[in-house]
């Protein structure tokens, strides 16, 4: 599987953490700033413009508290970014919101914790369905 991965300076220790975690566990990762962003504004644009425009199913955003890039990235239109912080959150917004790309803040959550998110991020499917009801909703909006 592709993950897109991005991040700010708050966020680049835990990004190079997790990009090394996942390469060890087979993924392939598209890393969009292998050297930090400035700002969240600009990392999380370059990961939300790789997955649109590349069709890229799973994406990690890390800034200092998740909540900047998740906001940026949602004012793109097509783009779904939920900012996490729990594993449950992380499978939920997955299954039902479709969610393209987690934010998570490395001033908020540690290693182990943000493993465990992806992990659940990354297993988990679009369920589509009644769910996709309120996606469609979401892309009339202006």
């Amino acid at each position: 599987m592709k993950v897109v991965i991005g991040s700010d300076k708050d966020g680049f220790a835990l990004k190079e953490t997790i990009k090394e975690w996942l390469t060890s566990n087979d993924y392939e990762v598209v890393d969009v700033t292998p050297e930090p962003a400035e700002d969240f504004v600009e990392s999380s644009l370059k990961v939300t413009h790789e997955v649109l425009e590349n069709n890229i199913k799973k994406a990690i955003m890390f800034d200092k508290h998740g909540v900047g890039s998740a906001m940026a990235s949602n004012k793109v239109k097509g783009m779904v970014t939920a900012d996490v912080n729990e594993e449950r959150t992380g499978h939920m917004t997955a299954m039902h919101n479709g969610a393209k790309a987690l934010a998570i803040g490395s001033g908020i959550v540690g290693e182990t914790l943000a493993k465990s998110i992806i992990e659940y991020y990354l297993h988990t499917e679009y369920a589509g369905g009644r769910h996709q009801v309120r996606l469609d909703m979401l892309e009339k909006m202006i």
